[in-house]
């Protein structure tokens, strides 16, 4: 299996889950340039990352992949001890990482997509740092009690991981969220998360 990824992108999620298989993969890294490259279209018309491909199966967006990686190896137990109720639960929380959360950054990063009148950029990235640190206190809640999200350890935490990572540059407010603290800790303690970091130049 081959993981398309661009570092710090959503894509970093992905490369953890895999790590987090110990089964052996690939990782090709993407710039802004080589995401727009012929060779990367060809793999994704759209140009965005993840992207997986796994012999002749070509697969994109994150939370199909996420899918996918805990379908292919099992034994990981990304999704769940194979149980519906637990993978249900696992994809709640992929769903709001992936639905809620990720959509919430976007204001920030591009507010010009939402609102044409440049005098009213700071009022819709004010809006979105509300939202967010709302988004972030519900996580506070869930995590209450529980060192992930689902209750054990699935593949919504690498991509909740990334969106704190993504807080943290963006200056949201997370003073306070003691609980999302310690699951960042966590994470960053952990050797699959480290090897992730450091294959991608983020440490």
């Amino acid at each position: 299996m081959k993981l398309y990824s661009k570092p710090g992108a959503c894509s970093t999620a992905d490369h953890i889950a895999l790590q987090w298989t110990g089964q052996p993969f690939e990782v090709e890294l993407l710039d802004k340039d080589t995401l727009k490259a012929p060779a990367f279209l060809k793999i994704n018309p759209v140009g965005s990352v993840p992207a997986v491909v796994d012999g002749d199966f070509t697969l994109t967006q994150n939370a199909a992949i996420m899918g996918y990686i805990a379908d292919t190896y099992p034994q990981a137990g990304l999704a769940g001890d194979g149980s519906a109720q637990q993978r249900a639960e696992a994809t709640r929380w992929l769903s709001f990482v992936n639905s809620d959360l990720h959509p919430a950054f976007k204001p920030l990063f591009g507010p010009g997509n939402f609102i044409s009148d440049e005098g009213q950029y700071d009022a819709v990235r004010a809006t979105a740092l509300k939202r967010l640190r709302g988004l972030f206190e519900r996580a506070d809640q869930q995590l209450e009690g529980r060192q992930w999200l689902a209750g054990f350890r699935s593949f919504a935490d690498p991509y909740f991981y990334i969106t704190l990572r993504w807080a943290v540059g963006a200056k949201v407010d997370l003073s306070g969220l003691d609980n999302v603290a310690a699951f960042k800790q966590r994470m960053e303690a952990d050797p699959g998360v480290q090897a992730t970091l450091q294959a991608e130049g983020l440490r």
